[in-house]
């Protein structure tokens, strides 16, 4: 199989960050500037060391609320009160950052962003220093990839291993990112590792596998009754 699209590929290298001491109208104003709703905050190395998005600002003006609903939110939500008296980004950041090095896969940085319940995420090198971010709009550029590209990959890298060079009989399709196989094969066992195969190259939206057995012709033997035993010994 062709090497998987990592992070590297995907990934937006141009990207404004923080540092520590950003005032709180500064980083207002970076965001609405950058039309993003989150930003890295680095320390004075240059490492990424939080993350500041909206969700980290907006105590600032949920707190001028009636007092009675004011002491039940701070009971049931402490960190929040100390965000509604921060003023700079090393106060408000959300610390540590999640991130990913530029060498995973997309699948791997899906995963982090659903479990951990972001957006995107600041993509460090070895040493933390800030590289890219990726996003979630990011990782669905993979599934703009041509039906053709797809199918051609899937012919190569799945059939050809699989069934051999010679498997014509075993036919390839591929419409808006979904790949339909077809035919039949001499081995069913590897008809399973055919889809999962399939459906982990780059840009497949899912597999239709449709693959069975070859038939095979009755041997000359075939269909004729045992002989009647001799009674020798």
């Amino acid at each position: 199989m062709e090497d998987s699209p990592t992070v590297n590929d995907v990934m937006t290298r141009t990207v404004v960050a923080l540092r520590t001491g950003a005032a709180f109208k500064d980083i207002v104003k970076t965001m609405r500037e950058w039309r993003v709703s989150a930003l890295p905050v680095l320390d004075r190395q240059g490492q990424v060391v939080g993350v500041v998005s909206e969700a980290d600002l907006l105590p600032k003006e949920a707190y001028p609320e009636g007092e009675g609903d004011l002491r039940d939110h701070v009971r049931r939500h402490p960190a929040d009160l100390r965000k509604a008296d921060a003023v700079t980004a090393g106060e408000l950041m959300t610390a540590p950052a999640v991130t990913v090095p530029p060498g995973a896969t997309l699948a791997h940085a899906a995963r982090l962003m659903a479990r951990c319940g972001v957006k995107r995420l600041p993509v460090v090198g070895h040493d933390g220093s800030l590289q890219g971010i990726v996003s979630r709009s990011d990782l669905l550029k993979i599934f703009l990839r041509e039906d053709e590209d797809i199918a051609e990959e899937v012919r190569r890298e799945v059939v050809g291993h699989l069934f051999g060079t010679c498997s014509a009989p075993v036919r390839v399709e591929v419409r808006d990112g979904v790949v339909t196989l077809t035919g039949r094969v001499e081995d069913t066992v590897l008809v399973p590792l055919a889809t999962l195969l399939a459906r982990s190259v780059p840009g497949v939206v899912d597999v239709r596998c449709a693959l069975t057995g070859r038939r095979r012709h009755p041997g000359p033997d075939a269909g004729l009754p045992d002989p009647e035993p001799t009674g020798r010994a």
